[in-house]
């Protein structure tokens, strides 16, 4: 298909079926948005990283992943001014470009874009494995169903953002549903215990923070609806979809969490293989593992569908479109208006981790630790970039409806959060950040030798620096 595709793409004629730079098709409203939000990161880890929480700081983990959430919503408020006064599907790239430089914005957005086709792998696989759960008989392996999704998601991304955006919607919301029953009737169920928190601090005060790394990673995700500002169609929804997102998940994890703690003493906890599905069991009886095999399955569907073959696709159209990577990923079918060229590219990167990951060809974990390390490199490039634009673009800022309250609040507590993530991510791991320090290595050395060039003779200014005024309802 890659193949057939690329030789299509080459034949066709730019003045046709192939427009270059003719921008994305603005039909993203404030609920399509939340719903890559969601989407993004309630995937497949929730059924399993609520239990590793709650083994690792019993009781405590709820206040863990509390804290958790609350500075990934930090980070989300911290460059909520860019997300209206820069909006582009190109988000970070073009926010680190704006305002910090080229290189800066080059780093941000090819991390994040590479972030989310590592993620295409391995949320690729468990969607396959998933699926072996409700057709075991067929003996189909895993890499097999994942990379059949993987191609589906793809054509009907191609299809258009007005299908794909509610496509999302719909699953989204039975998903929150499930979660949100699931966690009311564990709480209603007469089995949950309040002795069972306490001591709420069972396994120490310093367990917390060992959760909140939990916590962090399976938070991780709600700056993808950002890359959705070239389609909205108001660029205010964005921020507003990212607060109402934010707390939206905080809100049924809390509420799971308290549910499972609840009907189970934490220390069972380490010895579950789906602490998520024993717990259901003790709430729907026989019938729970398909209800939560299911919900899992539309959590990785979502993950994977608007952020792996949406997000990343878009990031690598407006870096082609700026020149920063070859031409032919900055074109849009013009029939549907959506990055074909990266599509593809990203369609094709995820078969082949996907099979990587099946046949465990690399370490896969180090690779999904390397996904963390590139996103803390675009959330720690983007606080930094917002703190300028709002000390050194006064006017613009001024143009805006919606504006960061509290500044400076939030770019430090955001900043903190990034610390923190990155502590409990790696310091236990120095050779998974030894990894991502070679990775920064790599795509400077890309960026040197090949991206900033190609903008040098491109010569496209920035926004910041023209005359050009910010467009709330553009």
């Amino acid at each position: 298909m890659f193949v057939l595709v690329c030789d299509k793409l080459a034949s066709m004629s730019t003045d046709t079926e192939i427009a270059e730079s003719t921008g994305l098709a603005k039909r993203l409203g404030f609920w399509h948005l939340w719903a890559i939000g969601v989407g993004s990161v309630v995937g497949d880890g929730i059924f399993l990283l609520l239990g590793d929480g709650i083994a690792t700081a019993g009781p405590a983990a709820i206040l863990a992943y509390v804290l958790a959430g609350m500075f990934m919503l930090f980070i989300a408020l911290a460059v909520s001014d860019l997300a209206v006064g820069l909006p582009s599907a190109g988000a970070m790239w073009i926010w680190g470009r704006e305002l910090l430089g080229d290189y800066a914005g080059f780093i941000s957005g090819l991390s994040y874009a590479v972030g989310w086709i590592i993620a295409g792998g391995s949320v690729g696989l468990a969607l396959g494995r998933i699926t072996q759960f409700f057709v075991p008989d067929l003996g189909v392996p895993a890499a097999v169903w994942g990379i059949l999704f993987v191609t589906i998601f793809a054509l009907i991304q191609l299809g258009g953002v007005f299908l794909s955006s509610r496509l999302q919607l719909g699953l989204v919301l039975v998903l929150v549903g499930i979660v949100l029953i699931f966690g009311v009737s564990a709480i209603l169920n007469g089995n949950f215990s309040r002795e069972r928190f306490s001591p709420f601090f069972a396994t120490g005060t310093g367990s917390v923070w060992t959760a909140m790394a939990f916590g962090m990673y399976a938070y991780m995700g709600p700056l993808t609806l950002t890359t959705g500002g070239d389609e909205a169609k108001n660029v205010e929804d964005i921020p507003r979809a990212l607060v109402v997102s934010c707390l939206t998940f905080l809100f049924i994890y809390t509420v799971a969490m308290i549910g499972m703690v609840g009907l189970m003493g934490y220390e069972e906890f380490s010895a579950l293989e789906s602490p998520f599905t024993t717990t259901a069991e003790m709430v729907w009886g026989s019938n729970a593992a398909l209800i939560i095999n299911f919900a899992a399955w539309i959590a990785a569907f979502t993950s994977l569908f608007m952020g792996t073959m949406y997000s990343a696709p878009r990031m690598l159209y407006k870096m082609g479109e700026m020149k920063v990577l070859p031409d032919i990923f900055g074109q849009v079918y013009e029939e549907t208006r959506v990055p074909l060229f990266s599509t593809v590219f990203v369609w094709a990167c995820s078969v082949i981790l996907l099979l990587v990951a099946q046949y465990e060809l690399l370490d896969y974990a180090q690779l999904s630790l390397l996904l963390t390390f590139a996103w803390l490199v675009t959330w720690a490039i983007a606080i930094v970039a917002a703190v300028k634009y709002r000390r050194e673009h006064p006017r613009h800022v001024a143009n805006q409806n919606w504006k960061q309250p509290l500044f400076p609040l939030f770019p430090v507590l955001g900043m903190i959060g990034v610390a923190v993530i990155l502590y409990g991510t790696f310091s236990g791991a120095v050779t998974s950040f030894g990894l991502g320090i070679v990775f920064l290595i790599v795509i400077s050395v890309i960026y040197y030798f090949y991206g900033s060039r190609r903008m040098d003779n491109a010569d496209i200014p920035t926004v910041l620096d023209s005359e050009q005024e910010p467009r709330p309802d553009d």
